[in-house]
C-alpha cells in the first residue's frame, strides 16, 4: 500500500507540522483515503497567531498601493493554476470541473476588488464642520483577524474574507474546513509566491481545538465565518464573550 499523506499548516511562509491528531481525507469519487490532515493543537494555533501579530508593524505600515500590487500577482497566479485547483477541488470535494471552475472564477472576482484598495482606503476630510474645526476620518486595520470556513465552497468562501482583510493591511489567520484542505491551502502558497511577506497570512487545519483557541485568544481581533447555524451561534457567543468583532 502507499502511504498516505499528511497534509500540515501554512505558519510563517512555512509548511509545518508537529500535531498528534489527524484525520482522513476521502475522495468522493472513490471513497478511497487517500490523505490525512493534522489536526492543530492549541500550540500550533498559537505559533501561528504569533507569527501574525510579528508581521503586523510592518504589513499594516505599507504603503496601500504595494499591498494591492500583491494582489494583482496573486490573481495572475490564481488563473495560471487555475487546473490545479480545480483539480484539488475535484479530489476531496467531488465538483465536477467547471462547477470548480465556476467556484474559483468568483473567489477571483473578490481579490480583483482588493486590487482597488488604494481608492477605497482613501478616506474623507470636511473642511470648517465647526468654527474653526476640520474632521476627517480614515480607516486603520485592526491588527490580527481570523476566518473560519466551511466544506462545500473551499476556494470561494475564504476568498471572500482574506484578500480584502489582507490589502487593508491585517494580518490574517485562516481555518479551512478539514474535510478539503488542499486547495485552500494551495491558494495560500500562491499568496506567498505572489510577495506576501512571511506570518501576513497563515493557514491551521483543525476542529474544534483550533476553533476555540481563535475564539479565546485576545490577540484575534475579529472573526469571520460561513457554515451552519448551530456552529454559527457558537462562534457569535463565543467571540462576542471575548470583545472580537
Amino acid at each position: 500500500m502507499n502511504e498516505v499523506k499528511v497534509i500540515g499548516h501554512l505558519i510563517n511562509g512555512e509548511m509545518v507540522n508537529n500535531d498528534v491528531r489527524t484525520q482522513a481525507v476521502f475522495n468522493p469519487a472513490t471513497g478511497i483515503e487517500e490523505k490525512k490532515v493534522a489536526l492543530a493543537s492549541k500550540q500550533t494555533v498559537e505559533q501561528a497567531i504569533s507569527a501574525a501579530q510579528a508581521a503586523f508593524p510592518e504589513w499594516r505600515n505599507t504603503p496601500a498601493i504595494k499591498r494591492a500590487r500583491v494582489m494583482f500577482r496573486f490573481k495572475e497566479l490564481l488563473e495560471q493554476n487555475s487546473d490545479t485547483i480545480c483539480r484539488l477541488i475535484g479530489e476531496e470535494h467531488g465538483k465536477i470541473s467547471h462547477d470548480a471552475a465556476g467556484e474559483l472564477q468568483r473567489g477571483i472576482e473578490n481579490v480583483e476588488y482588493a486590487c482597488g484598495a488604494p481608492e477605497l482606503l482613501k478616506g474623507e476630510h470636511s473642511k470648517n464642520v465647526g468654527p474653526n474645526i476640520d474632521c476627517w476620518s480614515e480607516f486603520q486595520p485592526l491588527g490580527v483577524v481570523a476566518g473560519i470556513t466551511p466544506f462545500n465552497f473551499p476556494a470561494m468562501v475564504p476568498m471572500w474574507m482574506f484578500p480584502l482583510a489582507i490589502v487593508c493591511g491585517n494580518c490574517f489567520i485562516l481555518k479551512p474546513s478539514e474535510r478539503d484542505p488542499s486547495s485552500t491551502l494551495y491558494i495560500a502558497q500562491l499568496l506567498k509566491e505572489a510577495g506576501l511577506p512571511d506570518g501576513v497570512m497563515n493557514v491551521v487545519n483543525g476542529d474544534k481545538e483550533a476553533v476555540d483557541v481563535l475564539l479565546s485568544d485576545e490577540r484575534i481581533k475579529a472573526v469571520s465565518f460561513v457554515g451552519s447555524t448551530p456552529i454559527a451561534e457558537y462562534i457569535y457567543t463565543t467571540a462576542n464573550a471575548n470583545g472580537k468583532r
